[in-house]
């Protein structure tokens, strides 16, 4: 009996230091430390093709630069058409200066898919009308002029669509009536002007409200002041029915605040100034399709079977998209390169998804599920790397998957004892009706498992979120190179290990079942 004890304790011991030591683990975490190339794919996405907007050179050369890494490390690879736009953008370089005795360099960005300016185009500056009698009044130097208006940039381009256009002419009718209050008042003030003075009455503010009646009088574009860094986005609004014959003609420039508030002055103090810009933001006829990425290891068991990591491709332009979301997509393919580089054979298929046009309202990864419905109820997890250049130090999962995570993530915390990784359980939640921001978003509301890692800043490196998003920080020094090759290497071994089980991982736990309704029959599991 003894003997037989000692027999299968020897047996339970191999297979688990077997199970902790599988070569092709090992040898991810090898390459891992000796041969990280994922800032090297950074370097390419930022510093080769720049900020990748749908719908521009950047965007099509990345795609096509990613296919072709997947193809040189083995893998099969699917460019999957996502959509098309009717015009392309490309954003050329911009400078701006004042003009004055104590001019200044400019700082500024316009939104993707808004004009640039004619060559370099130097002008006057004044401050937009609120009403009628304004415009009529300074209409004959709006030829020429570069008009301040009023609001704060969200990132937004000022809206000039049909629609706003009806709203600005309700709002000149209420400036008109609330002009001919603050007419009363003032000659009231001016008969009592011996007296306390009444306080005229606050117009509605309405960033270029006479937009329309400006750009037919010869304005050579409008500027609005910005919170630094500057966040510039694209027109959203017009996208869709824009063509080649209808597109914006005057530029939006987005202006340091600081600087903004400096011109208003001098304008309101009227001393004569210019402002001197050159904005080289071009268009390309339509249509201009793009596509996702989709780099495939076949299973060599389970190839009907999937495990699916990835992240956006697209990146808004004004800076080189390093964070948002190059970093997302350096980790992932570079996790990719090491499963292949180690010899893996996993059981099922991994697919790496470099998503199209997230940034426009996640139309890659929504274009992704339209055309694999039939692979949702076979895909094991998706892990979308889509918060920052910061470390995975652990993972929440229900109960009922934890035992799989645990043999999955033993070999982890042996990557960098900088980065302890923990497993920790998390109860489960109700499926997501609309899908969050992010390209998880969408496979959540189709009740697919979307476990990904916990991140943080272990080092203190001080990384601000915040600071990067959709700004003109976004560039490739704002990643940390350490994190993001810790990234890549606990991405490739965690893919591979749920890749590489006996089974799908259950769902069980993971979303809130719905209860049954009384008086209503569960059907039979088949």
């Amino acid at each position: 009996m003894r003997t037989i004890l000692i027999l299968l304790f020897s047996i339970f011991i191999f297979a688990t230091t077997n199970a902790q030591s599988d070569p092709v683990v090992e040898k991810i975490i090898s390459i891992g430390q000796t041969d990280n190339q994922t800032m090297e794919h950074l370097d390419v996405l930022c510093n080769r093709f720049g900020g990748r907007l749908v719908g521009s050179d950047a965007y099509e050369n990345s795609a096509n630069w990613a296919a072709s890494k997947f193809k040189e490390w083995g893998m099969q690879v699917e460019l999957q058409e996502a959509g098309e736009l009717a015009v392309g953008f490309n954003r050329g370089p911009w400078f701006g200066r004042m003009l004055s005795d104590n001019g200044m360099h400019l700082h500024f960005a316009t939104p993707s898919y808004t004009s640039g300016t004619k060559g370099v185009q130097r002008g006057h500056v004044l401050i937009e009308p609120h009403t009628q009698a304004e415009f009529d009044r300074m209409k004959g130097r709006l030829k020429g002029a570069w008009v301040l208006v009023s609001g704060e940039n969200k990132g937004w381009p000022i809206d000039y669509t049909n629609k706003s256009q009806a709203l600005r002419d309700s709002i000149k009718k209420e400036n008109e009536k609330i002009n001919i209050k603050n007419n009363e008042i003032r000659r009231e003030n001016w008969q009592n002007r011996n007296s306390v003075q009444k306080e005229l009455l606050p117009l509605i503010e309405e960033p270029g409200l006479f937009y329309k009646e400006m750009r037919e009088a010869g304005i050579l574009g409008i500027i609005q002041s910005s919170p630094t860094p500057i966040r510039v986005l694209y027109d959203r609004k017009n996208i869709n029915d824009m063509t080649f014959e209808t597109l914006p003609t005057i530029p939006d420039i987005k202006l340091d605040e600081h600087q903004y508030s400096t011109i208003k002055q001098m304008v309101e103090e009227r001393r004569y100034f210019q402002l001197e810009f050159d904005i080289r933001n071009y268009f390309k006829m339509g249509p201009v399709k793009y596509h996702n990425v989709i780099g495939i290891i076949p299973g060599t068991e389970f190839p009907d079977e999937y495990v699916m990591m990835g992240g956006h491709l697209d990146a808004f332009d004004v800076a080189s998209g390093g964070v948002d979301n190059g970093s997302g997509v350096s980790a992932s393919m570079e996790a990719a390169r090491m499963i292949m580089q180690s010899g893996a054979k996993p059981k099922r298929t991994i697919l790496v998804a470099l998503f199209a046009a997230e940034e426009f309202g996640l139309l890659g990864s929504k274009a992704w599920i339209r055309d694999n419905k039939d692979k949702l109820d076979k895909l094991s997890n998706m892990i979308n790397r889509d918060g920052g250049p910061t470390a995975p130090v652990g993972i929440s999962v229900p109960k009922e998957m934890r035992a799989d995570f645990e043999s999955i993530c033993a070999s982890i915390n042996d990557i960098n004892p900088h980065f302890p990784f923990v497993i920790s359980e998390r109860a489960p939640r109700e499926k997501p009706k609309k899908a969050w921001g992010t390209d998880s978003g969408p496979f959540a509301v189709e009740g697919v498992p979307t476990i990904g890692f916990k991140i943080a800043d272990p080092k203190g490196y001080d990384f601000s979120y915040g600071e990067i998003w959709h700004t003109e920080r976004d560039m490739y020094n704002k990643s940390i190179a350490e994190y993001q090759e810790h990234a890549a290497t606990v991405t490739a071994v965690v893919i591979y290990g749920i890749a590489n089980l006996d089974h799908l991982l259950t769902r069980e736990g993971y979303y809130i079942e719905k209860p049954v309704k009384a008086g209503k029959k569960s059907k039979k599991k088949r």
